[in-house]
């Protein structure tokens, strides 16, 4: 019993160094890789103990000290590759849980941007259909021309209103989980002629052409029919808005196959934007977001919530959605899964 309480001091005096050591190397290490803080973790109290042997021996290598260094070596060679593995676990999992939290951090600004520009776009209106509708209960516009130009502008107004409000159920169903899709063969070559004819009107007002290309082959996908009509009339929508007068829409479809051989169903709109600037254009789907040039009164009535739909729409049917910058504008490309082929 005297000689353990006699090599206490010793043991603590061989070891304290040790630990000191590492301890510094972990407070060094705090802003590095976890790998490495974990490996020295592990080895810290392995080469402590064996410094305390050590040094409780008095630096006499005898047999029993030889083969507690030896298995202090075994043990090493195991934790050590285990400290790795484990390090590597654990950086992978903080990386995953920061990734989390700054896209948990990015829908919550998107959130609010939405909020604040979805509360703007509404007010304004909703001021002037209080305004025009306080005219005509005063008695201030009293003509019929002038009177049914005033119920005109507020049906204008309160169909601006109801589009936005629909955008934002449709929104909601996609993020939270509640849309359901009614899955049938689709002809895209149908989906598309919708789409145009429900576009043609605001293309015409805007001098902008819309057209289907000759040389599109319209294949079948696997879809449903008013989701993908609305896939459409979103990024036509959003082409015919930023294409100047005298331009023109192109919507084009076909069959493909990716890496690994699978056939698709590919369809694509270009535009006449003039391109999307770098830094943005990996923010167009993202929600409520409208770029710098395109927060004018006409162009903000939809709240910005098109591509963003399209996209929950795309992905809703396994499919994927991009753009890209070429020639006089941008396309934006879709695929979907192909329709089953039925036997004869």
């Amino acid at each position: 019993m005297d000689q353990l309480l006699a090599a206490v001091p010793v043991a603590l005096a061989a070891s304290l160094p040790v630990a000191l050591l590492g301890a510094w190397l972990l407070h060094r290490m705090r802003r590095r890789s976890i790998t490495a803080a974990t490996t020295v973790l592990v080895l810290v109290p392995v080469v402590a103990t064996l410094a305390g042997v050590v040094g409780t021996s008095g630096f006499m290598f005898t047999p029993a000290l030889l083969a507690v260094v030896g298995v202090g070596t075994v043990v090493a060679a195991v934790t050590v590759p285990a400290a790795l593995l484990l390090g590597r676990g654990i950086a992978r999992d903080v990386m995953w849980l920061h990734e989390a939290r700054q896209a948990e951090l990015a829908a919550e600004q998107s959130r609010r941007e939405l909020v604040a520009w979805m509360s703007h776009d509404l007010r304004t209106p909703l001021a002037g259909i209080r305004a025009m509708s306080e005219a005509l209960a005063d008695g201030v516009v009293d003509r019929p021309a002038e009177v049914a130009e005033y119920a005109l502008r507020i049906r204008t107004e309160t169909e601006r209103m109801t589009a936005m409000v629909e955008d934002l159920f449709q929104l909601s169903r996609i993020t939270s989980g509640a849309l359901r899709l009614t899955l049938s063969d689709v002809p895209l070559h149908e989906v598309v002629s919708d789409a145009v004819a429900a576009e043609h009107a605001v293309a015409a007002r805007r001098q902008v052409h819309v057209r289907a290309a000759e040389s599109a082959q319209w294949p079948v996908v696997r879809g449903s029919d008013p989701e993908l009509t609305r896939v459409v009339r979103n990024l036509l929508s959003n082409a015919i808005r930023h294409t100047p007068p005298l331009g023109s829409v192109v919507v084009a479809a076909g069959t493909g196959r990716d890496e690994g051989g699978d056939a698709h169903a590919w369809l694509w709109v270009d535009d006449g934007c003039g391109g999307i600037p770098a830094e943005d254009i990996d923010r167009v789907f993202d929600v409520a977001f409208r770029g710098a040039t395109a927060r004018t009164p006409d162009d903000a009535s939809r709240g910005g919530l098109g591509l963003a739909i399209a996209r929950g729409l795309v992905e809703a049917h396994d499919g994927r959605i991009r753009v890209r910058n070429t020639g006089p504008g941008c396309r934006f490309e879709v695929r979907l899964p192909l329709a089953a082929p039925t036997g004869d």
